[in-house]
């Protein structure tokens, strides 16, 4: 421990927090068949709620305000209700540092859609275990990570140990979209001296993220019978081109990527997520509405890439005939980031978690983006991301690897003591 004399060793710290396996293992299956898609967090939260509150610690509801949100520069568009959502927040040990350093434990509740559900193997909101594995959707992608953290502070406290310096827990809403659930957090003005996501990474440090902005095309032609579709104009076809214009600009964005994304063949990816359009089988499809995302560097511009977005959209709308075109935004909005990989918090995290597994953990630049990038710009706190391994995120039959849970909840606990500092209980709280 780097603030004080140990009060315990770091093997009776694993053990300990080992002997919650199986109270995290029950809250990871309970948090799965809390089907918390985007509009129904609530009864995921309901769960965390209560599993902070099994900590003996408070526990206190922060709630979505709609117009700081949009006034704030961090923030994604939306145009969602926000007002029945909340995050859950539990705030352990002093209020004002007696040694040691602050900290953010951090994971998202929300999920995305498991659709198509009759490709699983199984219900996707009801947890399946086999062999170390369990199934279910957000079993890793990330309630696993929030079932981690709360094992790390289970473990800790059951030895009767207090951090030196505040730590709060946190489950936000709207990871999967708009980050907007972190930054209610960040507008909470709760800074922290380091802020660990617990993001499924496969026991590695996440320490940059590309930025992300999603955006909409719409397409208009003209409507006309199918027996004479000649005289109108098809959107969906004409949807096309569009799809072709912005393959071209991804293709651009991944022309010789700066480190860290230099060892990723194609760190910039274009998805089309969506596309809706037409109305009737035999009428020329009049609409058509392209649901997108893209990606960009840290350091890069969204205005930028809104820029490009529509230079492209509309060169290739000007070689349609008939064609109206529009470019919108809503969800993320998000610059990437990137922490030094050298820097004091990678560098005490990375030795708790090689004391906790007996491997250094690596260090990697992520193609996705997570609400570590809001901690770090507006919260002035650096942030990481580390947590469990998982497998088929955002897809079929997600997985988690239970061992990766145990290790991930090892590594915080032993991170705790080594940055926090930690004392008895009793003295802890003089």
């Amino acid at each position: 421990m780097s603030n004080g004399a140990p009060v315990c060793g770091p093997d009776e710290i694993l053990a300990a927090v080992a002997a919650q396996q199986t109270a995290v293992e029950r809250l990871l299956v309970e948090l799965v068949a809390a089907p918390t898609l985007l509009g129904s967090e609530g009864s995921g939260q309901e769960v965390m709620s209560r599993a902070f509150s099994q900590l003996d610690l408070p526990v206190r509801e922060l709630a979505m305000d709609a117009g700081a949100l949009r006034a704030h520069p961090g923030s994604s568009p939306f145009s969602w209700d926000v007002s029945a959502k909340h995050n859950v927040v539990a705030d352990w040990g002093p209020t004002e540092r007696e040694g040691g350093r602050s900290l953010i434990l951090n994971g998202h509740i929300d999920v995305v859609s498991p659709e198509p559900v009759d490709m699983w193997a199984s219900p996707p909101f009801a947890a399946r275990r086999e062999g170390d594995w369990l199934y279910g959707r957000g079993a890793g992608d990330m309630k696993a990570g929030l079932a981690a953290i709360v094992g790390a502070v289970a473990g800790l406290r059951s030895l009767g140990l207090e951090p030196l310096a505040p730590v709060q827990l946190q489950s936000v809403v709207e990871e999967e979209c708009t980050g907007n659930g972190a930054l209610q957090c960040v507008l909470d003005g709760r800074p922290a001296d380091a802020v660990v996501v617990a993001e499924p990474t496969s026991l590695a440090i996440q320490a940059s993220q590309v930025g992300v902005l999603w955006f909409q095309v719409s397409v208009r032609g003209r409507p006309a019978h199918a027996g004479d579709a000649p005289v109108g104009r098809n959107s969906i076809e004409a949807s096309f081109a569009l799809i072709g214009a912005l393959r071209e600009l991804e293709a651009e964005l991944n022309e010789d990527p700066p480190p860290p994304y230099h060892v990723y063949e194609r760190p910039i990816n274009l998805n089309v997520g969506m596309i809706r359009g037409g109305d009737w089988a035999s009428t020329v499809a009049a609409e058509t509405v392209l649901h997108c995302r893209i990606a960009h560097y840290p350091g890069g511009s969204v205005d930028e890439l809104k820029r490009r977005i529509e230079q492209a959209v509309a060169g290739a709308a000007a070689e349609l005939e008939g064609f109206e075109t529009e470019v919108r935004y809503e969800g993320f909005a998000c610059e990437g980031y990137t922490l030094d990989f050298e820097a004091p918090l990678v560098a005490a995290l990375g030795s708790s978690a090689a004391a906790a597994t007996g491997s250094h953990p690596p260090v990697f630049a992520s193609t996705a983006t997570t609400d570590a990038r809001l901690f770090h710009f507006y919260g002035s706190s650096p942030a990481v991301c580390f947590g469990p391994h998982a497998e088929n995120i955002h897809a079929i039959d997600e997985r988690v690897l239970l061992p990766s849970v145990r290790a991930t909840a090892q590594s915080l606990a032993l991170f705790i003591v080594d940055w926090c500092g930690v004392a008895p209980r009793s003295r802890a709280s003089l």
